[in-house]
């Protein structure tokens, strides 16, 4: 490994995109947490998800179905997809119980982005990724000369060669790259970036989209006596204390992101 190595961020697309923008979107005071989307978003108005709030997505309350199954369900086409996801009956009432799925950071994104007029990527890049000089993040698929930088993660059986600037995650590949799931490539440095941001956003030269009352309100239990215990999108790490007070965030391809404001400490893998 090289410190300009290149990394499949996976489920970190969920933090360095879609809860960064969406935590701008609050904070610039265009999103309301507890509002029910259907009263303000007509593309869901009148469908199960119009009950749902932007906190329970955020918290995994929402009841979405747990799994993407994104091309089986609804084929291969953007619009199709979209319409089908913003469109599916609940798994189960929203606040009921707290089950991780992707779904929620597919809708979040959707949600950006009709909020903000601008497509996702552009909406990051923006907001977060330039302001705090993020100049290795990006979505994929990755140019050659990137590419060509990148650590490998699972083998294509297709092409029997391990992808390198293709997103691991297949919603990430089938949606072309740009996508809330997942899909994001960077480096450690500007991994490192992001959470020393988040440690002292007041203190720090940059500026970014979001700032300490979101960074705070995240990084607070959001769901009651439901288990397991969730912030917005970020969690508790298993096997801390309360007073220890570090959070996670998790990605299939083995990265993670670990911050505890207290101790004015961040970890990234």
């Amino acid at each position: 490994m090289r410190t300009d190595t290149v990394f499949d961020a996976a489920s970190l697309t969920k933090i360095l995109a879609v809860w960064s923008s969406i935590g701008a979107l609050w904070e610039h005071g265009i999103l309301d947490l507890d509002q029910r989307l259907g009263s303000f978003w007509q593309e869901v108005t009148g469908h199960p998800l119009g009950s749902v709030t932007a906190r329970q997505l955020l918290t995994h309350t929402a009841g979405v179905p747990l799994r993407a199954q994104l091309k089986n369900l609804y084929g291969t086409k953007p619009d199709d997809i979209r319409r089908g996801v913003l469109h599916e009956p609940l798994h189960r009432s929203p606040g009921e119980a707290v089950e991780y799925t992707d779904r929620a950071a597919l809708i979040l994104g959707y949600l950006a982005e009709h909020l903000s007029g601008q497509p996702l990527d552009q909406l990051a890049t923006a907001r977060t990724w330039h302001p705090l000089g993020m100049t290795g993040t990006r979505f994929g698929p990755l140019t050659a000369d990137l590419a060509a930088r990148c650590a490998p993660t699972e083998l294509d059986q297709n092409t029997d060669t391990h992808l390198k600037g293709v997103a691991h995650d297949f919603s990430a590949r089938l949606l072309g790259g740009v996508c809330s799931i997942a899909g994001v490539f960077t480096v450690l440095d500007d991994l490192a970036a992001f959470l020393r941001y988040m440690l002292a956003p007041a203190a720090s030269q940059f500026r970014a989209g979001f700032g300490s009352e979101w960074i705070t309100h995240s990084l607070t239990l959001q769901t009651g006596q439901l288990q397991p215990a969730r912030g917005l999108f970020w969690h508790p790490t298993p096997g801390a204390t309360a007073h220890e007070d570090i959070w996670v965030h998790y990605g299939f391809t083995g990265t993670g992101m670990w911050i505890s404001p207290p101790r004015t400490a961040g970890r990234c893998s």
